[in-house]
């Protein structure tokens, strides 16, 4: 992949180009990115490409912080959001770059576009959110599963049913968790909208099954990692 970043870059960082891809998957909360990963990872090992996943809160660095601190519901937009930057900023330069310098395929679950959209509904300035996270990679493919609350809600329902962060329980307003999810998932899709057009996403129809949005899903991968050799033939 050809190294951009969206600002400055990581400091230290003045590689050009990297031998890996980096692939991202987007989309509201519950419509099934973890499992639609699970599914692209089987696929390209199976087809010899060496493929490394994370996603958000997995950092030795604030991952354990950010957990403790949903816990207890006590901080405010703009402190959460720049404690989901170091989580990023770690895992970037610990996991991704390393991964994708070694020519790994690198999935994640989720990348800054989530972040933002989560600051930007909560109030809090886009130019200020865009900046902090300057630092991130362009990556080769934004992949983004596109989901109605009419298809979201018996999904969610059906797993976990609601969460407080998920239903937006904590600035919404709401004493109702499902007035509440409702409301806040609706400007997180109408954000999503607005940053699909931004960044350049790639839409997946994730309203039909678990096995026609994979096949959606790898298609998109093929084209993405058309020009990287796999590992074992």
């Amino acid at each position: 992949m050809k190294v951009r970043f969206y600002g400055k870059g990581l400091p230290g960082i003045s590689d050009t180009q990297y031998p890996g891809k980096l692939i991202t998957m987007e989309g509201p909360d519950g419509v099934g990115r973890s499992t639609q990963i699970a599914l692209v990872r089987e696929y390209l090992e199976a087809s010899g490409y060496a493929v490394s996943s994370t996603g958000l809160k997995r950092s030795e660095l604030a991952s354990a912080g950010i957990q403790e601190a949903k816990q207890g519901h006590t901080m405010d937009p703009l402190t959460m959001s720049l404690f989901y930057a170091a989580d990023f900023a770690d895992r970037l330069e610990r996991e991704i770059i390393p991964a994708l310098r070694a020519g790994f395929v690198v999935l994640t679950d989720r990348y800054v576009y989530s972040l933002i959209a989560r600051a930007e509904v909560r109030g809090l300035d886009p130019a200020w959110i865009r900046s902090i996270y300057g630092f991130a990679l362009v990556p080769d493919a934004i992949l983004y599963l596109r989901c109605d609350l009419e298809h979201l809600v018996p999904r969610v329902l059906n797993a976990r049913g609601f969460d407080y962060w998920e239903s937006g329980m904590d600035f919404m307003g709401y004493r109702d968790f499902y007035q509440s999810y409702l409301a806040y998932q609706q400007r997180m899709l109408d954000t999503f909208d607005a940053l699909g057009k931004e960044f350049g996403f790639r839409d997946i129809d994730a309203r039909l099954s678990i096995e026609e949005v994979f096949a959606q899903l790898r298609v998109a991968v093929e084209d993405s990692v058309g020009d990287l050799r796999p590992t074992v033939s």
